[in-house]
């Protein structure tokens, strides 16, 4: 006699019509989680190094010539397997590797953007005051500005001399280098701060960076904090004071890519919206050897502050990049685009069981249940989205379940509590199919944020399946 209990009916029935959610650990092997920890070993180098548009640029570029990836030059004619990459202002490049196809057939686009909320300087930013020497500031993207107050700062950018030279400057990441950081007043004083809303806790004119306190000894000048620092700064650079006219100067956190939670299952870092996808996407055109189809990867600036400019997607470097391929095999670059499928490798907003009053749980995307499908963004009305069609749901939910991606749905918050966008929009408005995949983030565009090791991996995973479709 068995003492196997048969299913009921309802039972059979409820395992084949309802969907039954589950931590993806559980759907995975030992094996499997093992290769997504390590995964994440290489992401965490990338989110130490990379923490700003230029460092990721540059480090793509690197890694694709390391792979065989040559500059693209429009007046070489391109054959099947041949990769190529477009490096725009240092700012944004595009990868592709070149199908058996024809390109009239359409290209497998991926777009992730590499740019992150930070604090800018303003172009006249060193100033002395009450024997301090601090630079001015203007936030870049969305942040809630108290954030940013007493956290570990490094400076990163670039910085044009009077006689047109370029000088790099990095510093602050490695160890035994100065940090920065930006003041916040004690709460023993704080009475009058604290009674203003939340976003006005810290105003933008307020994120001044402490940068010097120690004068110049010269007794017949003024300023002698702002002139040391000056001096330092020219000994080290050889630039003026004037020179900060024509500089991009960045400051972003010191913090390094680490392991979080005892089980060491997440990752913790600054500028994971949007490296988490930057970074699995580049790791995916890297492996993409004879591909049917051409696959192109896009590292874009600017997202952060709507994609405009030279170097975001709502400008015209993409379209220009598409239309010479095509004209090597004699077709139009619109018409490639019609024929295209896109994934806008982007991050969705996971659930965090301490602020779920702004998500509706049945539809947000949730830590460790997979890369993320988000058919639509925009806020409120769905203001500001593609809103992708069923048919090309249907299209890369059964292209992830044949490639063994683990995968779920989400949605960037309830109807009114607000909303987001992404760069899916603007290559929707090029006629070609889109929709966004990406990894579910904790604390996004603070300083600080968090991923699950398992949806990063997964999200390469996608974007790896894409391209070999």
């Amino acid at each position: 006699m068995s003492n196997k209990k048969e299913k009921t009916a309802g039972e059979l029935l409820a395992e084949k019509l309802l969907e039954k959610p589950e931590h993806a650990a559980l759907r995975m092997t030992d094996e499997e989680l093992a290769e997504a920890d390590s995964f994440c070993e290489g992401y965490k180098d990338f989110i130490t190094r990379c923490k700003t548009e230029r460092l990721a640029c540059a480090e793509a570029v690197k890694r694709a010539e390391a792979a065989g990836y040559k500059p693209f030059d429009r007046s070489v004619k391109l054959n099947a397997g041949d990769k190529v990459y477009l490096n725009n202002r240092d700012k944004s490049v595009i990868l592709a590797v070149i199908g058996k196809r024809p390109i009239i057939e359409g290209v497998r686009l991926c777009a992730a953007h590499i740019d992150s909320p930070r604090i800018d300087l303003k172009q006249h930013p060193l100033y002395e005051d009450k024997e301090m020497a601090l630079f001015k500031t203007h936030y870049y993207g969305g942040i809630k500005k108290y954030q940013w107050t007493t956290v570990p700062m490094a400076l990163h950018g670039v910085v044009i001399r009077a006689d047109g030279s370029k000088v790099d400057i990095n510093i602050g990441e490695e160890p035994g280098e100065p940090q920065f950081c930006i003041t916040d007043l004690l709460i023993h004083l704080a009475t009058e701060q604290m009674q203003r809303t939340l976003a006005q806790g810290v105003k933008g004119e307020e994120l001044n960076l402490l940068i010097g306190s120690r004068p110049f000894k010269d007794d017949k000048v003024s300023k002698k904090v702002k002139l040391n620092i000056m001096n330092i700064l020219f000994e080290k650079y050889g630039i003026t004071e004037h020179d900060f006219v024509s500089a991009e100067l960045e400051i972003v956190p010191a913090y390094k890519g680490v392991d979080i939670g005892f089980d060491r299952s997440m990752v913790g870092g600054y500028g994971q919206d949007d490296r988490v996808c930057a970074y699995t996407e580049l790791e995916a055109i890297l492996q993409v050897k004879d591909p049917e189809h051409t696959c192109v990867a896009i590292l874009t600036d600017k997202e952060e502050t709507g994609s405009d400019g030279n170097t975001g997607l709502n400008s015209s470097y993409l379209p220009y990049f598409i239309d010479d391929l095509a004209g090597q095999q004699g077709v139009k670059g619109h018409n490639v685009l019609s024929n295209s499928l896109c994934l806008s490798a982007d991050v969705n907003a996971a659930e965090d069981p301490t602020f779920s009053d702004v998500t509706e749980t049945r539809n947000a995307s949730k830590i460790n249940y997979g890369v993320v499908i988000t058919k639509y963004t925009g806020s409120r009305g769905k203001s500001g989205t593609s809103d992708a069609s069923a048919e090309y749901v249907g299209r890369i939910r059964s292209m992830m379940d044949k490639g063994g991606v683990i995968w779920q749905t989400g949605e960037l918050g309830k109807v009114d509590a607000g909303g987001g966008g992404t760069v899916a929009q603007y290559i929707a408005n090029l006629d070609v199919d889109v929709i966004d995949v990406g990894v579910p983030v904790l604390s996004m565009h603070a300083p600080f944020e968090i991923t699950s090791k398992i949806d990063t991996y997964m999200a390469y995973k996608a974007f790896k399946v894409f391209f070999e479709d």
